[in-house]
């Protein structure tokens, strides 16, 4: 599949606060394949389910593969629309968490799970891409060209109101 670059220097804007969540696993036992799978293949209906509801508030992620660990960065509109995503009775993450958690004792050490959540405020987050496709944060706001934000990290941070 041919991916359109955008040839120069773009950086990402937006004047919104967001999130940046970072979900992921790591197979610590390759052999159990039984008790890493499940947790693997939950992850799929979870991204279908959010792109088919945009409302949720996930606003776009990208995918990274490094054996033996699985990385997802996510970008949220809100805290407020990960924490309802992560709670609601109805989305396809409450139950297979639980099942996680419950066949964790019986999986041992078999697979790992990991998430950290960023809350980052409008000024509080640089950006830069050169000659790449529409790419991570540019790809969940704006893609503006570096002459539009500014030319350096300082005055791109300083622009949007960093100290």
């Amino acid at each position: 599949m041919a991916t359109h670059i955008a040839h120069g220097r773009y950086t990402a804007y937006t004047d919104q606060p967001f999130v940046v969540f970072l979900i992921g696993m790591r197979v610590n036992k390759p052999l159990h394949v039984r008790k890493w799978l499940p947790v693997a293949n939950a992850m799929a209906p979870m991204i279908r389910h959010l792109k088919e509801h945009p409302e949720a508030g996930l606003l776009h992620f990208e995918q990274f593969f490094s054996w033996p660990r699985v990385l997802m960065v996510q970008y949220w509109r809100s805290f407020e629309d990960l924490e309802r995503f992560a709670r609601d009775e109805n989305a396809p993450h409450l139950q297979p968490w639980r099942d996680f958690y419950k066949r964790s004792g019986k999986a041992g050490d078999a697979v790992g799970i990991y998430h950290e959540t960023y809350l980052v405020q409008p000024g509080n987050y640089e950006a830069i891409y050169a000659n790449m496709p529409v790419f991570g944060l540019a790809a969940a706001t704006r893609h503006i060209t570096v002459a539009e934000a500014r030319s350096a990290a300082r005055e791109r941070l300083q622009a949007v109101g960093a100290p």
